[in-house]
C-alpha cells in the first residue's frame, strides 16, 4: 500500500490534544436524513433534520422559508450551526468518501484531495445541477473528465463490509440506495470543510478522538437505530433523521460516545478507514 495512504491524521495540528479526554458535553445533537434527488435549490421532502437537546425529545427542524429543506440552504443553516458558543455534533446519512480501491486507481492519497478532486468531476452543488445530469453527461466540462471517476458497485468501504446491510456508494438506482445522496453531498462536505475551518472536526478524518470544544460531524446510517425508537407518525425520512439524533443523544447521555469513536480497528484497517471514513456506531 502507498505509503501516503497509510498515514493515519491526528487531527488539525497533527497531534491528539490533552482536552481530548476532558470532552465538554454536546449541547445539541443532530440526524440529518440526506436526499439527492433533483438540484441543490429543489425543496425535497426527503431532506429532514431533527435536533436533540440534553433531555429533550428531538424536533423536526424545518426549514425558515418554505416547508422542506433544499440541499443548499441545509448547508448554509449547518454552517451557522457550528458558528455559535453550542458544542454541535451531526450525523449525516451519506457518504463521506468512496473505497480505497477508487483512491489508488485514481492516484489520491488523503481524504481532502479526495474531496477537491470529486468537486471538479462531480459538480453537484452548482446551481441547477442534478446527480444524473452528471452521470448523463449533460452537464458542460464534465461528461468526458468523468472518465475514472465513478466505480462499480461490488466496492464496499471497510465499514459497509462491517454491516449487513449497507450498500455501495456506487450503487444506484435500486430500492435504498446511498448513492444519489453521496454524489449530491460530498461537494457540500468540501463547502463546509471550508467554510468552517477549525469550528468543525470531521470524524474520523481530522482523528480518531474529537477534540472536547469544538463541534463534530460524522457519517451515519440510520439503520443501525431507527427500529430503536417508535415512529409516532413520522415518515420514513423523518424517522430516519429522528432516530440519528436521539441516538446520538442517548449515547451522549450515556457517556458511551467513547466507545464508538475508537473502533476496534488494526493499525491497518486504520489506515484504510483515514481515507475511506467510517460510520459511526460501527464497531
Amino acid at each position: 500500500m502507498n505509503a501516503q495512504v497509510v498515514q493515519v491524521f491526528r487531527g488539525h495540528s497533527g497531534n491528539l490534544r490533552t482536552d481530548q479526554l476532558h470532552m465538554k458535553s454536546f449541547d445539541l445533537t443532530v440526524g440529518v436524513d440526506y436526499s439527492g434527488a433533483a438540484h441543490p435549490e429543489a425543496r425535497l421532502p426527503g431532506l429532514q433534520m431533527y435536533s436533540a437537546l440534553p433531555g429533550r425529545e428531538p424536533e423536526r427542524t424545518p426549514p425558515r422559508t418554505g416547508r422542506h429543506w433544499a440541499r443548499r440552504d441545509l448547508a448554509g443553516y449547518l454552517r451557522e450551526l457550528v458558528s455559535g458558543d453550542r458544542r454541535v455534533l451531526i450525523g449525516v446519512d451519506h457518504g463521506f468518501s468512496f473505497p480505497i480501491a477508487y483512491f489508488r486507481r485514481v492516484g489520491l492519497h488523503a481524504w481532502p484531495e479526495f474531496l477537491d478532486d470529486f468537486s471538479r468531476h462531480w459538480p453537484t452543488a452548482d446551481p441547477g445541477v442534478a446527480v444524473r445530469d452528471v452521470r448523463e453527461g449533460r452537464t458542460k466540462g464534465t461528461a468526458a473528465g468523468l472518465a475514472g471517476r465513478t466505480g462499480r458497485n461490488t466496492e464496499f468501504r471497510l465499514c459497509e463490509q462491517w454491516t449487513s446491510s449497507a450498500k455501495s456508494v456506487f450503487q444506484f438506482d435500486v430500492q435504498g440506495s446511498v448513492a444519489t445522496s453521496t454524489h449530491a453531498g460530498l461537494p457540500w462536505l468540501r463547502w463546509l470543510r471550508q467554510a468552517c475551518g477549525d469550528r468543525l472536526f470531521w470524524w474520523p478524518f481530522d482523528g480518531w478522538r474529537p477534540p472536547g470544544d469544538v463541534s463534530v460531524i460524522a457519517e451515519v446510517y440510520p439503520s443501525l437505530s431507527r427500529r430503536r425508537y417508535p415512529r409516532a407518525g413520522r415518515t420514513a425520512d423523518e424517522q430516519d433523521a429522528y432516530a440519528v439524533a436521539r441516538w446520538l443523544q442517548d449515547m451522549e447521555a450515556r457517556d458511551a460516545l467513547g466507545r464508538f469513536w475508537e473502533p476496534p480497528l488494526t493499525e491497518a484497517e486504520r489506515a484504510v478507514a483515514n481515507c475511506e471514513g467510517w460510520i459511526l456506531g460501527v464497531m
